[in-house]
């Protein structure tokens, strides 16, 4: 069965008619969900409790986070997790900036229903609050038995790591999954011209500059991904 055509809107995060919402709390599209709930089994086998601490996110909540980071109401933070302070950049400095642990709304793959950041809650400390920073899943992290286990085993139900490694657009975020039979059809849907008219739509926090840039955002942040390993 050919995976299903989503619409622009669906694309985009403005539309989630084609997600459903599972016991646990996540939205995803069925197929997605299915392979997301075995997952979780055979990571409870190797004494894993996996958790998503994030799956579907709209277009609307995606502009929220993008309007508080560009307004350095949310921290922003650089390739070696220490605060920038925004408010002191300008033009392509400042997008760059926000860009490189934030989707641009309406180009989030999590719009797509079929992805998911993850964290072990067995592994969490009484109180720890899990940040999503790449030294939590690194040696001496508190998931760092968890940052060993995903390259190991996601692929065996169709995940994989998008962002896996830094390829010089989005940065390395070791708990993101993104289930493949599905994304790469959403990628390939999701054209230049799709998220343009989106930000047209609806727009965002430094729209005209976002418009500007959009085509080498584009490239170097909604297509460059980790591909897939067999």
């Amino acid at each position: 069965m050919s995976p299903r055509r989503l619409t622009a809107e669906q694309l985009t995060g403005q539309d989630q008619s084609h997600l459903i919402q599972l016991a646990t709390g996540e939205q995803l599209q069925a197929e997605a969900a299915n392979s997301w709930q075995k997952l979780c089994q055979r990571a409870a086998a190797d004494g894993i409790e996996l958790a998503a601490v994030s799956s579907f996110r709209s277009y609307q909540r995606q502009a929220l986070i993008w309007q508080q980071k560009c307004l350095g109401a949310r921290p922003v933070m650089d390739e070696h997790q220490q605060a920038v302070d925004v408010q002191l950049l300008t033009g392509w400095n400042k997008l760059e900036a926000i860009l490189l642990y934030s989707a641009l709304p309406g180009a989030s793959r999590h719009h797509w229903g079929t992805e998911l950041d993850v964290i072990d809650r067995a592994a969490l400390p009484s109180g720890y609050q899990p940040q999503l920073l790449p030294s939590e899943y690194q040696s001496g992290g508190v998931f760092e038995r968890l940052g060993q286990w995903l390259p190991q085993h996601v692929s065996e139900l169709g995940f994989f790591l998008p962002y896996q490694h830094y390829l010089g657009g989005v940065a390395a975020e070791p708990w993101h999954l993104s289930y493949q039979p599905l994304a790469a059809n959403c990628s390939e849907l999701l054209t230049l011209e799709v998220l343009q008219h989106a930000l047209l739509r609806q727009p965002i926090a430094e729209q005209s500059l976002v418009l500007e840039h959009l085509p080498v955002i584009y490239q170097r942040f909604v297509q460059t991904i980790c591909e897939p390993t067999a």
